[in-house]
C-alpha cells in the first residue's frame, strides 16, 4: 500500500435554507479509490467542479468521507486520534501565500509550524535553515513577508511545511495566482523537493505544462477519477481531455494538429523539445 490511499471516497455538499432544511445535495467525490507511492510527483487536473480540490482536503484530514475511507501513512483520517500525525505527515500548501503567512519575518513565519509541535528550540532554528535553503530563500530570512513577490511568498509556504517534516506535501493549485515566473520558481522548488528530499508531491493544477513534469497525471471529472497514466500516456488521449474541457500542452496540442494534417508524429509530445526532435526526424526522412 502506498503513502495515500482512498477506497470508494464519497463525499457531498449538503445546501440547507435558513431553517436548516435540506436544499441540495452536490456530489463532490463519487467512488475515488487511488494509490499513491511514496516519493511520487502526482498532478491532479479537472475542471472547476470536479473535485480535485475536495480530495486534496480529505489527504489532509480537512475534510472527512461520507463514505468510503482515506489511510494516509497507515493512518485513518476519521480516527481522531492520528489527526494531528495526519496533518504532519501531509502538509497542505493552499492557492492564496497570504491566507498562511503569519510571521513578521520570513524565519518567524516558517518557525510557527514547529514550535507548535514543541520541536525544541535548537531544532527548530536548524530546520528554518534547511526548509529556507531547499526552497532558495535563504537570502530573505529577516526579510518581512509582505514584501516579497507572489512566488517568492509561495515558496516560504513551501518552506513552512517543509520545516514540519512532512512525507507529503499537497499544492492546492499553489501557482494559480502567480505569473509565469512565479509559477516556475515555486513548480521548481517542488520538484526539487521532491528528487531530492524524496517528499511524495500531490500537486493539484489547471495548468498542463505543470502536469506534464509529474510522475503520474490524475484526471477527474464529476467527482470520479476519469483518466490516469503517465503525462506521455494522458496526453495522448487530446481529444477526450478536450471533450472533459481541458486542454493540453501547447506543444502537445502542436503536434496533434500536424499530426491530424499528415504529419508522421508521435503521440504524446510533450514539450518543446520533444516536438523540435520530432519535426528534425521527419524533415531527415523525408529529404
Amino acid at each position: 500500500m502506498g503513502i495515500i490511499k482512498t477506497n470508494k471516497l464519497k463525499y457531498e455538499y449538503i445546501r440547507r435554507d435558513e431553517d436548516n432544511n435540506v436544499e441540495g445535495i452536490t456530489t463532490a467525490l463519487d467512488g475515488v479509490s487511488l494509490d499513491i507511492k511514496a516519493g511520487d510527483f502526482i498532478a491532479i487536473l479537472g475542471h472547476n467542479g470536479s473535485g480535485k480540490s475536495t480530495l486534496a482536503r480529505h489527504i489532509n484530514a480537512i475534510l472527512f468521507p461520507a463514505e468510503g475511507t482515506v489511510v494516509v501513512d497507515g493512518m485513518d483520517t476519521t480516527d481522531s486520534s492520528k489527526l494531528l500525525d495526519i496533518r504532519r505527515t501531509a502538509g497542505m500548501v493552499f492557492q492564496n501565500p497570504d491566507n498562511q503567512i503569519i510571521g513578521q519575518l520570513v524565519e518567524e513565519d516558517v518557525a510557527f509550524g514547529p514550535e507548535n509541535m514543541g520541536v525544541p528550540t535548537e531544532e527548530i532554528w536548524q530546520r528554518v535553515a534547511e526548509s529556507l535553503e531547499a526552497v532558495g530563500m535563504t537570502a530573505y530570512r529577516e526579510h518581512s513577508p509582505n514584501r516579497l513577490s507572489g512566488g517568492q511568498k509561495q515558496r516560504v509556504s513551501i518552506a513552512s511545511v517543509i520545516a514540519m517534516h512532512p512525507k507529503c506535501m499537497i499544492m492546492d493549485e499553489p501557482t494559480a495566482m502567480l505569473d509565469p515566473g512565479g509559477r516556475r520558481e515555486v513548480i521548481e522548488a517542488a520538484h526539487k523537493l521532491n528528487k531530492t528530499e524524496g517528499i511524495t508531491v500531490v500537486l493539484i493544477t489547471h495548468y498542463m505544462d505543470e502536469a506534464a513534469g509529474a510522475d503520474k497525471v490524475i484526471v477527474m471529472d464529476k467527482g470520479r477519477i476519469a483518466m490516469e497514466g503517465t503525462p506521455r500516456e494522458v496526453f495522448s488521449r487530446v481529444e477526450e481531455l478536450k471533450s472533459l474541457r481541458l486542454d493540453v500542452p501547447q506543444s502537445t496540442e502542436l503536434a496533434w494538429r500536424l499530426k491530424k494534417r499528415g504529419v508522421d508524429l508521435p503521440d504524446g509530445v510533450l514539450d518543446r523539445r520533444e516536438l523540435v526532435e520530432a519535426l528534425i526526424r521527419v524533415y531527415k526522412r523525408n529529404k
